[in-house]
């Protein structure tokens, strides 16, 4: 789509040559063909690095942009994100067509396929899934019924997906105007299951906004969880049922989070952390430690305020 026209669909002004937009991106991942926004001062470093052919900005910071790149000025840059969005979305449809696949699949008459869809050796889908365009499954791997892979979903190898649940759905991602309504930002990214994964029955991991929702290699996620656009979960996890991922939440390797705890978005858990069950996770954590409470705490200093607390109890009894 041209510059000129998406600046005229979402009411800005262009001046200067006009050139192809092929998506939108961050900044730091922006090519010369994509469009960047910028509305948080804690990325204001990545301005003058950025290879965005154009940013939606505010006026008094289009001075840091470089020389190669167009300010696009506004005063409701995230706004104007979301509706420039919708340009890019992928177009649905109902007509599917056959999959490409490797020897030994066994694959249910009920199922339907999308557009473009390819499937390894010895893959086994089963009643009621849907499988949408342009998804991959990798060999051996085994899609339980009514399971759902929207479109550009990977599926690696030597996975086990339960039934009812959805991979690929939309990040919960809203731009608010002025007045207080809120505009869908369209979930253009992907979500990229790795290697050896099994995911329980009736999750949720929801597509990227940009770029991709991953589950790297050998996780182990329980019934009822949900994990939120654009998270990362380190190869080798656990995570028990009913917890969830915040956006944007990224962890190390063998991550174990208990039953009902949860994370913030847009923060960072290292290497080996436990996280206790029904624990809130409020900030980035250290790897190598367990973790309790809300806001988490590391445990040891957890089960000390829960004695000190039993003991003002007690002694108000007296």
């Amino acid at each position: 789509m041209k510059l000129s026209q998406i600046c005229q669909e979402i009411n800005i002004e262009f001046l200067g040559n006009d050139i192809e937009i092929d998506g939108l991106h961050t900044l730091s991942e922006a090519t010369s063909s994509q469009i960047s926004f910028f509305n948080d001062k804690k990325y204001k470093n990545q301005l003058s690095e950025t290879k965005a052919i154009a940013v939606l900005i505010e006026e008094q910071y289009a001075q840091l942009l470089p020389k190669t790149t167009i300010a696009l000025v506004t005063d409701e840059p995230y706004l104007k994100l979301a509706l420039a969005s919708k340009f890019f979305a992928h177009k649905i449809e109902t007509k599917g067509g056959h999959p490409d696949m490797g020897e030994g699949c066994d694959i249910d008459k009920r199922v339907r396929f999308g557009k473009d869809v390819n499937l390894g050796d010895n893959v086994t889908v089963m009643a009621g899934a849907y499988i949408g365009d342009s998804v991959t499954i990798g060999s051996n791997t085994l899609i339980y019924p009514n399971v759902t892979l929207y479109h550009h979903t990977e599926i690696g190898s030597n996975c086990i997906i339960h039934a009812g649940t959805v991979i690929g759905s939309d990040g919960y991602g809203f731009a608010h105007t002025k007045m207080g309504e809120h505009v869908k930002i369209y979930q253009n990214g992907n979500a990229v299951i790795e290697d050896a994964v099994e995911i329980g029955a009736n999750c949720v991991i929801d597509r990227a906004v940009f770029g991709t929702t991953y589950i790297r290699k050998g996780s182990k996620l329980d019934n009822l969880i949900q994990i939120g656009h654009n998270c990362d979960v380190g190869e080798h996890s656990l995570i028990a049922g009913q917890s969830g991922l915040s956006g944007s939440t990224t962890t190390g390797r063998n991550l174990v989070m208990g039953g009902q705890s949860g994370t913030a978005g847009h923060l960072h858990i290292g290497d080996f952390v436990t996280v206790a069950g029904k624990s809130g996770v409020t900030k980035s954590l250290k790897g190598g430690k367990t973790y309790a409470g809300f806001p988490a705490i590391e445990h040891i200093s957890w089960l000390k305020l829960q004695a000190k607390i039993h003991g003002l109890i007690k002694r108000k009894r007296r």
